[in-house]
């Protein structure tokens, strides 16, 4: 597909959620052309193309891949859901699946990608108490460990020798438009926002701005390649996330979530406590050691940024 010669092209697949929505931005306010693969494409007025794909067959869409600067693959099944043999079993089919249609791709057109930026997630290092983890630490054992070990080692099995690679697990990203957050902090406006079940699992955050500058050095960059963790420098207990919310948003008291009601409201709302419950204590080492500047490290910075408050 030509395209402007003064523009680098980017293919977004799985590109129209939360984070496909901010990163598609940052690129077009970079000067990228940005092409979006979606299983439902409508026309934009913002600059960017939608093309459809199935997440799993070969199609039109590939012809946006040949001589793509960088493809980023951000598709899957969201895991909000109640993780049941079925679900966990779409969620590993939604991710595994787009991997290797996207691989299958390569062999399909006459210039591969010069870079392929996979998204990942910290769920892959399981429930890990206060134990630090670096990108050097092994799988957990829980069910979303076992989905994104899938995930990845679908990704670094994949052939494709001339296309740099690199694989971002994801921390919790923050940012007003999706994710989490909102939902927390809505609970919190309503002083419900207290410490969630013992408020010492470990949430690792990041700022939905330094995210998407951890996107663009993975494809900016030819001398990063392999697996990085993406998250600030600074996790905090559940307990000192909520108590920076409450900070930000003014309110001095918010109602603890005891684990039992955790529990049961989960199940009202189809989805699974552990999600909540459980946490691992990450480190953003090798961004470090490339010396990534993070522009939000601490907590109360990035959510004062997010809901333009002061205290």
């Amino acid at each position: 597909m030509e395209r402007p010669i003064d523009k680098k092209r980017v293919v977004l697949a799985g590109g129209s959620g939360f984070l496909g929505g901010r990163l598609a931005k940052e690129l077009l306010a970079r000067n990228y052309e940005v092409v979006v693969l979606t299983r439902s494409p409508r026309e934009r007025s913002d600059g960017v193309r939608e093309a459809e794909w199935s997440g799993t067959h070969i199609g039109e869409w590939i012809k946006f891949l040949d001589g793509v600067d960088a493809v980023v693959n951000l598709a899957g099944r969201n895991i909000n859901c109640r993780h049941t043999p079925k679900n966990i079993l779409e969620i590993i089919e939604s991710r595994v699946n787009s991997v290797r249609v996207i691989a299958e791709a390569f062999g399909h057109i006459a210039h591969p990608p010069s870079v392929w930026v996979q998204a990942g997630a910290i769920g892959f290092y399981g429930d890990r108490g206060d134990q630090w983890c670096n990108e050097g630490t092994t799988s957990g054992k829980d069910k979303l460990a076992e989905v994104c070990r899938k995930w990845e080692d679908t990704f670094n099995s994949a052939v494709v020798v001339k296309t740099r690679r690199v694989l971002l697990r994801i921390g919790v990203a923050l940012g007003r438009g999706g994710g989490a957050l909102p939902v927390l902090a809505r609970l919190t406006k309503w002083f419900c926002g207290g410490a969630v079940g013992s408020g010492r699992q470990y949430i690792s955050w990041i700022h939905l701005s330094d995210l998407n500058r951890m996107f663009i050095e993975a494809i900016e960059r030819k001398d990063l390649s392999g697996t990085f963790n993406a998250m600030a420098p600074n996790p905090v207990t559940n307990k000192e996330f909520m108590s920076e919310l409450r900070r930000v948003l003014h309110r001095p008291w918010g109602l603890p979530a005891p684990a039992w009601g955790v529990r049961l409201g989960s199940w009202l709302m189809r989805t699974e406590s552990s999600l909540a419950l459980s946490g691992c204590r990450c480190a953003p080492t090798r961004f470090l050691e490339a010396g990534f500047n993070f522009q939000f490290p601490d907590l109360y910075e990035a959510l004062k940024n997010i809901f333009g408050k002061v205290s």
